[in-house]
């Protein structure tokens, strides 16, 4: 996955918030996404000192594909598959990531 600024119309014109929901839509095919944006509560902290901007997310959740995956091998997914937000100002995520059942 790319990093780095948006490169497409698109990606300009789309929230972070809804570059992520559209990139774990793809890549899990979750039976529940819920994305957060939490930045507000996190203005003058680090990542977010002047208090704009998307920088901090709340996300669950919860796909198949994460059977029998440790809790480590999940936030290391999500985190790979962020990792271009990473380079466009995301600063921290709360992640609560599930398989079906759990």
């Amino acid at each position: 996955m790319e990093t780095g600024p948006p490169t497409t119309d698109k990606e300009y014109s789309m929230r972070m918030a809804d570059r992520i929901r559209e990139t774990l839509q793809e890549a899990l095919a979750p039976i529940v996404l819920e994305v957060v944006d939490d930045s507000a509560r996190h203005a003058g902290h680090a990542g977010n000192p002047g208090g704009v901007g998307e920088t901090h997310f709340q996300i669950r959740v919860v796909a198949a594909g994460f059977a029998g995956q440790s809790r480590v091998v999940r936030h290391r997914r999500v985190n790979q598959l962020l990792a271009a937000e990473f380079g466009r100002g995301l600063h921290a995520l709360q992640l609560t990531l599930l398989a079906p059942g759990e």
